[in-house]
């Protein structure tokens, strides 16, 4: 049941006018936000006449904003809440009034924000935010994808458990070097495979640091503390006894691999994000094109033009994009068009552009790669992508793959020609327009940088696929409502000198 959310009635609201300055960024936030779309895309997570009435929906959202917004611990960010003005005016609570249990915010994340659509909903509402302010938001899309590490890695959580305990003790150590001898005998390998013991081991190191008053007091150790108390509870709730199960191995490069997902991200030259799409780490980037283009059209921007790089020149975007009228500016790459279609899972071989290399269904990347047809010219050319064939001998779909046994090698072949479709493509990309529209591109390549460098984008702050859905709408949400003060400041700023 929803608790009704009541104005406060206090003597000391006016500290408000005093201590919280008027161009503070939580104060242009609320002023230009209208929460309440909050309460009725969480309707249904509440029952209407059923047990006692929960903290008003508004609030607790407000303080998933404040998490990302500030880069907090819910342990840190409700005791801010407690002491700062700024925090409480946002939070619309009285300055005398107590804040929540952080683990009342902990349940609200996993229990009420459970649908996957919350994500679509908070960009729909950010961009419907800018539209209703009066922003001329443009029709052409630039896209591209960014790549978040799983919270746990490849590790497993005890491994990661460990991890942040070591971390703890290398900054008390720091502090104050006899400790080395005070903290709790480390589990030792058969140990460390058993979940309970590694759990008592952080727990006792923990208590070590608590007990002295003085070490604790340092901002650094109490922040790692709470870090690691976090996923403690994390981990004890959820039950994750190995790595993230949703997560997958996706590729930045040749040599350079990541564990996580990926945020493939649509937004107008304005620099207002209008989609998102969250996958695991391996999917392609240009396969998400389609429904990127209609998340943007449901958002209330009709897309015209549509500007990425190579990954998205393949023949169904390109067919697509001119089936609706769109213009498409992605550099035409041959290589991502013409895979063979023999076996099974032929369709489900993907081109990385970063690599210049295909990757299997299972995510493994092709080792090296042969081409050969240079010398003739009335043959197309055909490149040889050669896998490690020791992954492929124990790779659960190598019997749909066409790995047969006692092979020596294991190849994926592609025939690269330039059909009527991508001649008329690259003609395309000769032209002024079109070059004009590749301009845009850097833009979006920023936005991720900003993503990662200021709201910890580069990290999965929850579990699972569920987890980074719900991180990508509040990080989204948070950074296009800061992009729409930006430019409603630049609009009246504009207004003012003339």
């Amino acid at each position: 049941m929803i608790a009704k959310a009541e104005i406060p009635l206090s003597p000391y609201m006016d500290l408000y006018d005093i201590v919280v300055p008027q161009d503070h960024e939580l104060r242009k936030i609320k002023s230009l936000v209208d929460f309440s779309f909050v309460e009725d895309m969480l309707r249904d997570a509440y029952t209407t006449d059923n047990g006692r009435p929960a903290y008003p929906p508004v609030m607790m959202f407000k303080y998933l904003l404040l998490k990302r917004i500030y880069e907090l611990s819910d342990r840190d960010l409700v005791k801010r809440a407690l002491s700062d003005m700024a925090f409480k005016y946002f939070l619309d609570l009285s300055p005398e009034e107590n804040v929540i249990d952080d683990t009342t915010l902990t349940k609200f994340r996993k229990l009420r924000l459970k649908d996957e659509s919350v994500m679509d909903e908070l960009v729909k509402q950010s961009v419907k935010i800018a539209l209703e302010n009066g922003l001329n938001l443009s029709g052409t899309l630039i896209v591209d994808s960014t790549h978040t590490k799983a919270r746990y890695g490849p590790k497993s959580a005890r491994e990661y458990l460990l991890e942040l305990c070591k971390n703890l003790r290398k900054k008390v150590y720091s502090i104050d070097g006899s400790y080395h001898d005070k903290m709790p005998s480390k589990p030792d390998h058969k140990q460390i495979g058993q979940y309970e013991d590694v759990i008592d081991y952080c727990k006792k190191v923990i208590s070590v640091v608590k007990d002295d008053d003085k070490l604790s007091a340092y901002i650094n150790i109490k922040e790692n503390i709470n870090l690691l108390e976090e996923v403690i509870d994390d981990v004890n709730e959820q039950l994750i006894l190995s790595k993230d199960e949703d997560a997958r191995i996706g590729h930045k490069s040749a040599d350079s691999a990541f564990f996580g997902y990926k945020s493939h991200i649509a937004m107008t030259p304005e620099r207002i994000i209008t989609a998102v799409t969250v996958t695991s780490g391996e999917k392609d980037d240009g396969k998400q094109l389609e429904s990127l283009v209609d998340k943007m059209n449901d958002n209330g921007v009709k897309v015209e033009n549509i500007v990425g790089d190579g990954a998205y020149s393949e023949p169904n975007n390109i067919t697509y994009a001119n089936d609706h009228n769109i213009k498409l500016s992605a550099k035409l790459s041959n290589t991502v068009l013409n895979g063979n279609k023999k076996k099974p899972l032929d369709d489900q071989f993907t081109y990385n552009k970063d690599a210049k290399m295909y990757v299997c269904p299972e995510g493994h990347m092709a080792i090296r790669k042969y081409v050969s047809g240079k010398n003739d010219p009335d043959k197309p050319l055909r490149e040889s992508y050669f896998f490690d064939i020791e992954k492929c001998k124990v790779c659960p779909l190598r019997d749909k793959c066409g790995y047969k046994e006692g092979s020596r090698s294991k190849s994926y072949n592609v025939t690269v020609k330039m059909s009527k479709l991508h001649e008329d493509h690259q003609a395309n990309q000769e032209s002024d327009e079109y070059k004009t529209l590749a301009r845009e591109r850097y833009k979006i390549e920023v936005k991720n940088a900003e993503l990662k460098n200021n709201y910890g984008y580069d990290e999965c702050a929850y579990a699972g696929l569920h987890g980074m859905t719900l991180q990508a709408g509040v990080s989204v949400f948070v950074v296009n409502i800061k992009r729409i003060l930006k430019l409603l400041e630049e609009k009246n700023d504009n207004k003012e000198e003339k």
